[in-house]
């Protein structure tokens, strides 16, 4: 078994909060907004794009030109619906809460890396409690957000360490790729959509049970 990690690095949506249900609500409502109904093929594209990305293929879906003033409006649209959303209670994933508290009490630090941006996060991170995390780094923190390894990158080296020493825990593909691109060890956990089993991903259906052991595991694994 390989040494312990040094970091886990955390996604947030679909993997300890069960959020992803708030913005399905937001982005059917959006559709809606624009006189169609948002296929579930469409909304699958969507879990765990970056901003940006999630709107151009949200458009591109229902086939709407996604033209400045249009991508303006439904970003702030979503802001403030994912943020009235966020106000009420945040559903936690499956053993979130417990796997967080195992690696705090194992002495491991910790960052949360989510494309989410920013002002939003601010609200999960309410629900998850700040004292879990050393460090945070959001989607309109870095150039491209996932599937691009930047944002894991940019999480390893706040954290002081390097990323090849890090287990990063995901949900979707696009944060899969990126934590794998930046060299992490990888523990995907998936909610809404399937994740292909490739070579370097560790799999578990939920984060009930989550050990040291398994997170060196995942350092092991990687190709």
């Amino acid at each position: 078994m390989s040494a312990r990690p040094a970091a886990v690095l955390w996604d947030m949506d679909g993997t300890l909060l069960d959020s992803e249900k708030l913005w399905d609500v937001a982005v059917r409502e959006l559709a809606r907004e624009h006189g169609t109904e948002l296929t579930d093929a469409v909304r699958h594209a969507l879990i765990g794009a970056s901003g940006p990305n999630a709107l151009r293929i949200l458009f591109d879906g229902i086939g709407v030109e996604a033209t400045p003033p249009v991508l303006a409006a439904a970003g702030e649209f979503l802001e403030q619906r994912v943020t009235e959303l966020m106000l009420g209670p945040i559903p936690w994933r499956p053993g979130a809460k417990d796997a967080l508290a195992m690696v705090r009490a194992a002495g491991l630090r910790c960052a949360l890396v989510t494309n989410t941006k920013r002002s939003l996060a601010e609200y999960g991170l309410d629900t998850l409690g700040r004292d879990f995390f050393d460090a945070s780094v959001c989607g309109d923190e870095v150039e491209h957000g996932k599937p691009d390894p930047a944002i894991y990158r940019r999480a390893a080296e706040l954290l002081g360490v390097d990323p090849a020493d890090c287990v990063a825990i995901e949900d979707s593909v696009t944060g899969a790729l990126a934590a794998q691109g930046a060299g992490c060890g990888l523990i995907v956990i998936p909610c809404e959509i399937v994740v292909p089993e490739v070579p370097g991903r560790v799999f578990r259906e939920t984060l009930v049970g989550l050990s040291v052991r398994d997170l060196c595991a995942a350092l092991d694994a990687r190709v």
